[in-house]
């Protein structure tokens, strides 16, 4: 999938009494630039999940979404465009924000994710 680049969980203050899951103001740009590298069409959102798999047990997914929105599905609304979580994962992003990095080697996502007690050493799988 192009543009995707999981940076893992490193911290970032978030403030009290945020969305249960919540988008930075650099990850709505991230939001953006990764709809327009997709070649998402108009209407398409940032579908963002969790399944199991990776050495730490859970990874995070990031992909285009061009179906309509699916029942239990949290949507938020960003200056970058629309970001979906499913009914499944909004459970275990409870307390996440999505954030974006911009760089020359690193750049990408990465969710600041206070509950994970392990992370593999590519930042790409956590456990809680």
């Amino acid at each position: 999938m192009s543009g995707l680049n999981i940076l893992g969980n490193e911290p970032v203050a978030t403030p009290a009494g945020e969305a249960p899951f919540s988008v930075s103001e650099s990850g709505a740009k991230g939001v953006a630039k990764f709809l327009q590298t997709n070649d998402a069409p108009p209407g398409a959102a940032l579908r963002v999940g969790v399944r199991g798999g990776g050495c730490s047990g859970l990874s995070y997914v990031v992909e285009v979404d061009t179906g309509p929105e699916k029942p239990g599905d949290m949507v938020i609304a960003t200056s970058g465009g629309t970001v979906r979580v499913d009914k499944k994962s909004k459970l275990i992003l409870d307390g996440v924000t999505l954030d974006y990095k911009a760089g020359l080697l690193d750049a990408g996502f990465r969710f600041v994710n206070p509950k994970a007690t392990k992370a593999c050493g590519c930042g790409e799988s956590f456990s809680i």
